[in-house]
């Protein structure tokens, strides 16, 4: 049973509710790090800041795939390592994010290890093995790259999956909300909660036509739209702009 809702923020005072830690056990790395608890192992991982020890671990989102550093002393022969890797005696593994040191975390899912990249200190690929039914997963701007990669904080980000990238989608959202920027449909007024948070995310210039790694500011570059809009401007392969579509409602 799933504990936690995907991209929910949550703080530290949050967690131990949820699950009910003993006050004795509410301590060691619930802050960043990693740590097992009730046959689950939890991973709070910051990206493109220090953790509150002062270390600075190079965690990014490829895409849709993490790649996430254990601490500096890890090796690969450590008992909750080599758990996190064969995932024997491991219910799940979930995996919270922040961009911030004051800010709680974001739940991203459950994870399994795609593949160890390496083994001293320890560094990993993981996949999410659930998705929530978000529909900012759409891609319409498909690209054929296979080395994508992102790099960054909230001002930046280095990435060329940037639509299946939950930080820059997020960052989005954030900024601009969840209603349709052309047509100003809104999902929750219209569906209610079930509607609540649900948008799809377009890129403005297209994938094919970048065909590049480049910097993103996802305030400028991403722009929430419905699925009918969002659906309108790819209808053909050379997408329509925004004001493009705003003039064929408006006519």
């Amino acid at each position: 049973m799933q504990m936690f809702k995907i991209n929910y923020l949550y703080t530290k005072k949050d967690i131990y509710r949820i699950l009910d830690v003993p006050v004795e056990q509410q301590k060691g790395s619930w802050d960043t790090g990693y740590r097992s608890y009730d046959d689950n192992i939890f991973i709070f991982s910051n990206i493109g800041v220090p953790g509150r020890t002062g270390s600075d671990y190079n965690n990014y989102w490829d895409g849709e795939l993490f790649v996430w550093e254990a601490k500096t002393n890890s090796n690969r022969d450590q008992p909750l390592i080599k758990k996190m890797i064969s995932r024997q005696g491991v219910n799940n593994i979930y995996l919270f994010t922040r961009i911030d040191n004051s800010l709680p975390f974001t739940f991203e899912g459950s994870i399994v290890c795609k593949n160890v990249l390496q083994d001293k200190p320890v560094k990993i690929c993981w996949k999410q093995e659930e998705r929530n039914n978000n529909i900012n997963d759409v891609v319409f701007d498909l690209v054929n790259e296979e080395t994508e990669i992102y790099e960054g904080t909230i001002k930046k980000v280095v990435v060329n999956k940037y639509e299946r990238n939950p930080l820059a989608r997020r960052l989005c959202i954030e900024y601009h909300g969840t209603i349709c920027k052309i047509c100003n449909f809104d999902f929750y007024k219209v569906y209610g909660e079930f509607g609540k948070d649900f948008i799809h995310v377009h890129h403005i210039i297209p994938l094919y036509k970048i065909k590049k790694e480049y910097s993103l500011n996802p305030t400028k570059d991403l722009i929430p739209v419905c699925a009918n809009c969002h659906a309108i401007i790819h209808r053909k392969k050379e997408a329509l702009s925004i004001d493009e579509i705003k003039g064929l409602i408006k006519n």
